[in-house]
Order: structure tokens, then sequence, then C-alpha cells
């Protein structure tokens, strides 16, 4: 699993914290003999302290292929540790962190197009388990020694660019009861009223929060998370578990239609009040106070 972290935090990385790998030897071209097996030479890891910069790291070739093995462990090691992706140009791609190297960089291998994916440069901790300040301060080096070069962050760390890393799961939708065949101890008014209070935002609304079943659901979904909103979202045609939600939510708020927002246990509005409150920037205020 890699994960980017935002480009504009300043860090310096901690001294020998870090061991930068060098690409795999190439073999000799020589073969008119064979010389005596030589004993296998101790790996060589150079710390940080002796070789900081992205720029003077090794670049490991990925196989573009699938189904061709990627370099052995000693060039791309299932270790935590930092790394940058590089296309067949040479430019950076992407920049991540990873308590998996190896398994991260196979997994770009399956996923991103294999114009992108063409070799990687590798920086590991020397601890097994070395604390995340250790990867994030190692990866803020690398990023700003790009940025620096290069006056921009790595395609592959823009936000919104869900190429290398998906977008963020959404959150589940609220079911108001385990099942229509469990007995409520609570009116289901009372249920809905605990609610609208408890969070601080709530849009009940038609389908779920990842599939709307109508077009001004998927609107209000849509904006409150343009606004990034942290908001519950409720499915009031699950009659499974939010049965007869829809009729009892009309009586509560004393409006008739749907989608319904609520925000600090009051009724905003629907879709049409939504959308104009965001029109005029009356909603970022409203989710500030």
């Amino acid at each position: 699993m890699a994960f980017s972290t935002a480009t504009s935090t300043a860090a310096t990385t901690s001294p020998a914290s870090l061991r930068l790998l060098p690409a795999p030897a190439t073999p000799s071209s020589r073969t008119l003999r064979l010389p005596p097996t030589p004993r296998p030479a101790p790996r060589v890891l150079l710390s940080v302290s002796a070789l900081s910069k992205l720029s003077e790291a090794s670049p490991v070739p990925i196989p573009q292929e699938p189904a061709q093995n990627l370099p052995d462990e000693d060039a791309l090691p299932s270790r935590p540790g930092v790394y940058g992706v590089f296309d067949p140009a040479g430019d950076l791609q992407f920049l991540g962190i990873s308590r998996n190297v190896r398994a991260s960089v196979e997994g770009h291998r399956r996923k991103v197009p294999a114009d992108l994916c063409a070799s990687v440069k590798v920086a590991i901790p020397d601890e097994e388990e070395p604390d995340k300040s250790v990867l994030t301060d190692a990866w803020k080096s690398w990023m700003q020694e790009y940025i620096a070069a290069s006056g921009k962050a790595p395609p592959g760390n823009v936000s919104g660019n869900h190429t290398w890393i998906g977008p963020p799961q959404r959150p589940a939708d609220l079911r108001l009861t385990p099942g229509r065949h469990v007995q409520l101890t609570v009116p289901l008014e009372q249920l809905i009223d605990r609610l609208v209070k408890e969070n601080k935002v709530v849009a009940f609304i038609k389908g779920s929060r990842s599939a709307p079943q109508c077009g001004f659901s998927q609107r209000v979904v849509g904006i409150l998370e343009a606004h990034g909103v942290d908001f519950a979202s409720v499915d009031i045609l699950d009659e499974e578990h939010n049965h007869g939600l829809r009729e009892t939510l009309k009586t509560y708020s004393n409006w008739p239609t749907f989608p319904q927002v609520f925000v600090g246990g009051e009724l905003v509005g629907g879709c049409d009040i939504i959308s104009s409150m965001a029109e005029k920037g009356e909603l970022a205020d409203l989710f500030q106070k």
C-alpha cells in the first residue's frame, strides 16, 4: 500500500535514518573463461547522510509486462520505505511511502499504464519497523528536491490525480434500524431526532451515497463533497433498514420532498435551496459555524 503526503509541509530528513539501494549490477560481457565462483559480496547500502538526494539514487528497471518477475529482493525489498517511479524517459511520475515497497510497486505496475512505470528509486530505513516520521521526512526531502528542480509536484502526487492512488472511499450510509423484522423500542421519529442532532450534517437522499437514485440526490451529494463536508447520509429507499422513514421524515421536518439536508439539527432544505446557497457562497459559511 502506497500513500502520498501533502507537498507543502517542510521537513528535514533525519541523518542516517535511511539507506538507498543501488541498481542491480550488470553482468560482465566477457565469456572466454569462467572465473572461480566468488563468495557473495556483502550488500552495499548507502546511508542518506552519504547519498541523500533523489537525483543521486540509482534507478532499478521495472519489467513492464506483469508476467515478468520484478527485480530480486536486494534491489526491490519487501520492506518499509520511500520510492519514486519513473517513466521510460526518466521523468518522475510519482513519489510514495509504503510499508512494503515491493508490493506497492507491483500494484502500480499492474494498475497504471505501462508507459508510466519503467523504473523506481528506493530508500529503505535501517529499522525493520521504522517510525512513520522517518519515512515521512524522507519523502518530504525527496519531494522538496524535485519541486525545487522542476517547479511542480510529480503528476501522480497532484491533488485529484487518482492514477496511482484511488479516490478516498465514501463512508457507508447510516441505518436507523438493524432490520424491519426487529421491534423498535423507541419511535422512529425519535431515532430521526437523535440522528440529526448527533451529526453536524445529515443528508436524507434517495439511494446510497455512492449511487444516488435521483438527479436531485446526486446533485446534493456532489455539492456537499465539493465543499469537503463530513456528512452522514441516509437512504430513504432502504426499506429493510429504514422502513417507514420516508413518510415519518416528512412529518418530522414538515417538508414533503427529498433530498433533505440538516445542519446542526435543523432542516436547511432540499436540492434547490442547497444549490442556491452553494452558488452564493452561503453554504460554506454555514458549514464553518
